[in-house]
Formats: structure tokens, sequence, C-alpha cells
């Protein structure tokens, strides 16, 4: 029987070298992770300032914060059914315009109510993001460095923007303030917006989709091995019509709810200490805004430290014993951190805790990315993130209200306590996605 046009596909990129095309595709999609990133990092570290100007009270930035993750929610979970239908590059294209426009029309807003309407449709553009800057270079990257290349972009794009976004808040807060801050981002995503013109579909997606034709021209003009379209046959997955919620569900509903239980640890964690991290130092240690936003500075170094471990090890030991690992040591450092006394203690264990934070979410990512079949893969992917995300803005404001009431101890202890559900969650993603093809761990279905 002749080999199906998704099956050559699928096997042609997995063998395929790392060449121009993968590259510029890594690039772009590197640097629309990095806006995305970057726009959460600066806003914590933005937070004070906003605060002590009279912008926002502490509940108002909450508020912020939460609408922020709304518009996350929906975007996350609305992307995955628009590109696992109609495809990656449109939705890729449209969510960065939306983001920096209403970034930068945020930035001029003369009230909180405008600014919270902008932030939720920046929240909407940024949630498509993330689930396709993962599903895209999962299916552009090659089976034995597949690991390693996803990390490398999340490396680039996820990890670099935490430390330079909070040195750019720290160095230019007093030059162009939290309004020129917010605007430098939005017209960095309508640069990389136009960039993405460029940008080519996935040639899995194409051969999933009815579009052999020219899934086999775009292989051809990777200077990869092709063959003519009609020695190869269809099936159910070669054009299919199925909506990639029911695949999801019907076919992966354990892998779908284990990987929701990990977002909302990992983005509830995550997000909830770059929202309030700086804060937290400003008020519960004493320091001054700048002396936090140092501080800050020095602990998000272990977001690049913990990717370039990350590069190595998912593919020595694997995506789960990562992972696992790292969220019970990442919930092992939460608890100490309640208990940090001294300054130095203070900064060790804070660095520490978010290197293991930073590996144990992103190993997930990785790994969740690869769990799905290609014509549900975004969807897959979106569904698990679109629970951190909705769950992260209850979180954000409940990390406030716990430390008022209980006391900073008490918000590291619950931290701790969700690292270690999320450890017990991974297990159950699906099979461990070291060297096997990406058709091994979830084929395509009808």
């Amino acid at each position: 029987m002749a080999q199906t046009i998704e099956s050559f596909v699928g096997e042609v990129m997995d063998e395929a070298p790392m060449g121009r095309t993968h590259w510029w595709v890594l690039g772009l999609v590197a640097a629309g992770y990095f806006v995305d990133v970057i726009d959460y990092t600066m806003f914590g570290a933005m937070t004070p300032d906003m605060i002590h100007s009279g912008f926002l009270t502490a509940g108002g930035a909450a508020s912020v914060n939460s609408v922020t993750l709304i518009g996350l929610f929906i975007g996350a979970l609305g992307q995955g059914e628009f590109t696992d239908r109609f495809g990656r590059k449109a939705v890729y294209q449209f969510n960065l315009l939306l983001f920096g426009l209403a970034t930068i029309a945020g930035a001029w807003m003369p009230n909180l109510s405008l600014l919270l309407v902008c932030r939720f449709l920046a929240g909407v553009g940024l949630g498509a993001e993330q689930p396709l800057c993962f599903s895209y270079t999962t299916e552009y990257a090659p089976k034995r460095i597949r690991g390693r290349i996803t990390a490398l972009m999340q490396f680039i794009g996820g990890a670099w923007p935490w430390p330079v976004g909070a040195l750019f808040v720290l160095y230019f807060r007093d030059i162009i303030h939290w309004r020129g801050i917010w605007t430098v981002v939005g017209i960095l995503a309508l640069i990389i917006f136009v960039l993405r013109f460029s940008l080519p579909e996935s040639p899995r997606w194409l051969a999933t989709h009815g579009q052999g034709q020219r899934a086999l021209e775009l292989l051809r003009r990777m200077g990869l091995r092709t063959v003519p379209l009609e020695t190869l046959s269809t099936d159910a997955a070669s054009d299919t019509k199925s909506d990639p919620f029911a695949i999801v569900f019907r076919a992966f509903p354990t892998r779908v709810i284990s990987g929701m239980i990990c977002f909302v640890a990992f983005f509830g964690v995550a997000l909830g200490l770059g929202a309030w991290l700086p804060n937290m130092m400003a008020t519960a240690h004493g320091f001054t805004i700048k002396t936090s936003l140092v501080y800050t500075v020095g602990m998000t170094l272990a977001f690049p430290c913990a990717s370039g471990f990350m590069m190595y090890s998912l593919e020595k030991f694997g995506r789960k014993p990562t992972a696992v690992a790292a969220f019970v040591l990442a919930g092992l450092a939460a608890a100490c951190f309640a208990f940090a006394t001294s300054n130095l203690l203070f900064f060790a264990v804070g660095f520490v805790m978010i290197f293991f934070i930073q590996l144990a979410g992103n190993s997930s990512q990785i790994f969740i990315a690869e769990v799905f079949p290609t014509n549900a893969r975004a969807s897959g992917f979106g569904i698990s993130q679109s629970a951190g995300r909705i769950a992260s803005a209850f979180i954000i404001p409940a990390i406030l209200i716990i430390q008022l009431h209980y006391g900073l101890p008490a918000v590291f202890i619950a931290i701790a306590i969700s690292l270690v559900i999320a450890a017990a969650a991974v297990i159950s993603v699906g099979p461990e996605a070291r060297n096997l093809a990406l058709d091994e761990v979830a084929a395509p279905t009808g």
C-alpha cells in the first residue's frame, strides 16, 4: 500500500537537516514569543511606579492583570479552533496586529476603565501567540533535536524577556515612564507583524488538510526530498473535516486534563510572581522600588539559565523526568522562600525557585505541544494552556488576598503545594516523546 501524504511529509520533516527555512521560522516565532512574554514581565516591574503615581491602586493593578488574563484565555482557546481548521499563518499574523495596536492605545488611555478595555484586547492577541509558538516550532523541528530546538525557541523568546524587561523598566522608567514603555512594546509587535508576512505555512498542517501539493512544493523549496503527489495515498486524516476540539476530548481526554492541571500551576505561579514579586519586595521587605527592581533583575537571570539547561536535559533525560523533578524541586524551593530572612538568602532561594519553576513549566509546554496530533495540536495545547490563563486571572488577586490576610509565608506554602500537584499531573500527559516522531506520539486522526 502506498504511503499516505501526511506520513510522507511527517517523515521528511522529522529527518530533515536544519536549513535556512527552519532558522527563519525559529527566529520569527521566537521574536513573537519575546513580545508576548516581555509584556507581562514589564507590567510586573511597572506596577510599583503605576501605583506610586496614583494611576493605579493595588486592586486596580490586579484588575489589569485579571482582564488581560481573561483575554489570554479567550485568545488561547479560540486560536486552536481557527488554526487547526484554517492554518497557522493567518491567525499568527492577526494576533500580533491586534496586540500591537491595543498595547499602544492602552499606553495612552486616561483612566483605568479604558486601559482595561485595551488590555483585554491585547490579551486576546497574546493568547494566540504562545500555543502557536510551540505548535509551529514543534512541527518544523527535526525529530532528533526537536526538544533542543523548541527549548532554543523558548530560551530566546521566553527566557530573556524577563531580565531584559526588568532592566528596560529599571533604566527607562524615569525617562519615558510606563506609557512610553508600553508604546515601545506595541511598536516592536507591529514590526514583527510585518516581518511575519514571509512566514511559510506548516507542511504538516497542509498535508492533513487536503493541500498535499502545497506541502510537497514547500518541501521542494526547502531543498528536501519530495515525490509526485499521485504516488501517495490519502486516508481519513489526509483531508480532515473533524472538529479539532472533538478530536482532543474524544481521543486524548487524559492528556488534555493533565495538561490543564500543569498549566494552572505553572501560569498561576509564574504570572503571579511576575505581577507581584517586585511589589512584595517593596512592601514586605522594605525595599525601595529601585532596589526591588534590581533584585528582580538578578532573580530573573534564572530564566535563561533554566532554558539553557533545558536544551540539554530534554534530550539527555527526557521530557517527563525533567518536568517532574523540576516541579518537585520548585515546590521545595518555594517552601524555603517563605521563611527566608536575610536579603542574601531571599535572593538566593528566589533564584533557585524561579529556575525550577521555569524549567518545569517550559519542559511541560514543550511536552504538551508534542502529545496531540497535527490536526488538533494547537487546539489540544490551547485548551490546556487556556485553563492556566483563566485560572491565573483568579490566582493573581488571590495572591494579594492571601498576603494581606495570612502573610507572605502563606503565599509561598500555597505555591509549593500547587507545584507538587503539577508534578503528579505531568506523569499522565502522554508517552515520553524523546526520540519519537510526532506521528508516533500522536498520529493524525480523521
